[in-house]
């Protein structure tokens, strides 16, 4: 069987499979959603913003998150799918995710971002390398860094560094935020059988075992490690 890393290409094409391509559907649908999610938060942090500098910038972050909507219901379109009918499986768990994960305030609202979301990216680049190339691409492309990774790293070492208390509490946020990120991704696998054929493939378009599939979730914790280590937090 083939982990995500050595990026295995589908064996016929997705059009001949329903289920493949229903999968693909689900993976759309649900960059979607989470484009539109995080479209609603970084706005808040944009309102919650210390500065008019950090305010301009987080909204336009929030404005690029519109953009890669639209990428993606422009791909949906031509599969002959409406962006709103993919996206409705999807509202349960990412609701369920963000009320559980409210930030309290500017700090916590920048470590959700680039930790929560950074896990949940990391999980739907896996299931993207089990998908056609041009559906990998714009996966890679919606899901791309734009240099926001910098941004939070810098502001919350500079917190940490005004008032070193402020680690402690962030710790504690980022490993609530990875438990949530974990169960909103198991959640979402389980209840989408398409997405998860995506990952274990079929006898004809190969798949992870499931020794792949814990390797797979160790690499999504082992990314979060190395991302509370940037911000300088124990994960």
């Amino acid at each position: 069987m083939n982990d995500a890393s050595q990026q295995p290409q589908p064996v016929e094409p997705w059009v001949a499979e329903p289920e493949y391509r229903q999968g693909v559907v689900d993976l759309l649908g649900v960059l979607a959603y989470g484009a539109l999610a995080a479209f609603d938060r970084l706005a808040e942090d944009a309102r919650r913003a210390p500065t008019l500098a950090d305010k301009v910038y987080m909204a336009s972050l929030a404005a690029l998150q519109i953009t890669h909507f639209e990428t993606v219901r422009a791909r949906l379109a031509e599969l002959d799918v409406d962006v709103m009918v993919a996206m409705k499986p999807f509202h349960a768990p990412f609701n369920e995710f963000h009320a559980h994960t409210k930030p309290k305030d500017w700090l916590e609202g920048l470590v959700l971002a680039y930790v929560g979301n950074g896990f949940a990216a990391d999980f739907y680049r896996e299931v993207a390398a089990f998908v056609d190339a041009d559906t990998r691409t714009l996966v890679h492309q919606v899901l791309a860094d734009e240099g926001h990774a910098d941004f939070v790293v810098e502001r919350v070492r500079a917190a940490i560094a005004a008032d070193p208390r402020v680690a402690g509490r962030l710790a504690l946020w980022g490993r609530r935020l990875v438990g949530e990120a974990l169960s909103q991704a198991q959640r979402v696998a389980a209840n989408r059988d398409a997405l998860t054929h995506l990952l274990t493939g079929t006898v004809d378009r190969p798949g992870m075992d499931l020794a792949a599939i814990s390797r797979m979730f160790s690499r999504l914790v082992e990314n979060h490690t190395r991302r509370m280590a940037k911000l300088g937090l124990q994960a």
